[in-house]
């Protein structure tokens, strides 16, 4: 959710009985991220968390970590990288940590370090997707660890939800239905077009951060492409210039998505999921929250009663 939570959906969220996480990467200065943390801390009533990219491309990670540690948030995400550090300085902290993986190798590799739960990215999440599908995925990870494991991608309604607990995992991470919502910072068109396109209108990109990231096929990107040029690609691949050009096609990739987030220009680049299927109107994220249980409880009362009559 780069550049779409804020401090206002995370207080919300926890008033509405979950909870809510934003990208550090959201605030420009270390200043306004502390700020930001003290008026979580103030305002919530419950846990929430930060996401924290962990590799080299992300140059303020140090400094972010320890404005997490200083504020002891209640958890932390990592995503991109690898985060054993993170989990090591933040179980001394007592603060857990929540990493991403898109397949069981990662999962073993990142087992390894300790984390809390694995969050298990799938085909239809929005941002950096994975390339299994959740009931694949889910089992994948089951093999090769004994963490928990929440699930991320392709939840918009209740019997979705009920879908990925039975499938194993033992909750979900949720984002692109909440782009849409009364308290999501950005312009009304990005809110109008999760409303407006569907999941057949999610494409993949390499052109924002050199990773694979779902947006919305727009005019403006099919114009533009979805795949990096031949120089982008070449120096990504380039052991020598890799580094420097990942970092370079991060930082012009998150100056485009901002650009489009926050004013009304042709230049649209919006990041989502499949699940904007599934929005239909901008609605507050305590109404958004409170369908999704409702669907979840009628669709868990639908498969109780189809069980008792086998």
């Amino acid at each position: 959710m780069f550049l779409v939570s804020n401090t206002r959906m995370v207080i919300e969220a926890s008033k509405s009985g979950i909870t809510g996480a934003i990208p550090a990467l959201n605030y420009r200065t270390d200043s306004d991220f502390r700020t930001a943390l003290a008026k979580i801390k103030e305002k919530s009533v419950g846990p929430f968390g930060i996401n924290l990219i962990a590799n080299k491309s992300n140059i303020k990670l140090n400094e972010q970590l320890k404005s997490c540690l200083d504020h002891k948030v209640d958890y932390i995400i990592t995503s991109l990288g690898k985060p054993d550090q993170i989990i090591q300085k933040c179980h001394e902290k007592g603060i857990k940590v929540f990493c991403d993986v898109i397949d069981e190798k990662y999962g073993e590799i990142v087992s390894k370090f300790n984390p809390d739960a694995l969050i298990a990215v799938n085909k239809d999440a929005g941002g950096h997707a994975g390339k299994l599908g959740s009931k694949e995925l889910i089992a994948n990870l089951k093999q090769v660890s004994d963490l928990p494991i929440i699930s991320a991608g392709g939840v918009g309604k209740g019997n979705q939800l009920l879908e990925k607990l039975q499938e194993g995992a033992c909750g979900i991470s949720m984002g692109s239905p909440f782009i849409a919502t009364v308290e999501s910072p950005v312009s009304h068109d990005y809110k109008a077009a999760c409303v407006d396109y569907t999941a057949k209108d999610i494409v993949m990109t390499t052109k924002l951060s050199g990773t694979p990231c779902t947006v919305i096929n727009t005019p403006y990107v099919q114009k533009t492409g979805t795949k990096q040029n031949y120089l982008e690609a070449f120096l990504n691949k380039n052991k020598r210039f890799r580094k420097i050009a990942k970092m370079i096609t991060f930082y012009k990739g998150m100056k485009s998505i901002k650009k489009a987030a926050f004013s009304s220009t042709y230049k649209t680049v919006w990041c989502a999921g499949p699940s904007i299927e599934y929005v239909h109107d901008i609605l507050p994220i305590n109404q958004v929250i409170t369908n999704l249980i409702g669907e979840y409880q009628e669709a868990k009362r639908i498969a109780n009663s189809q069980f008792h009559k086998r």
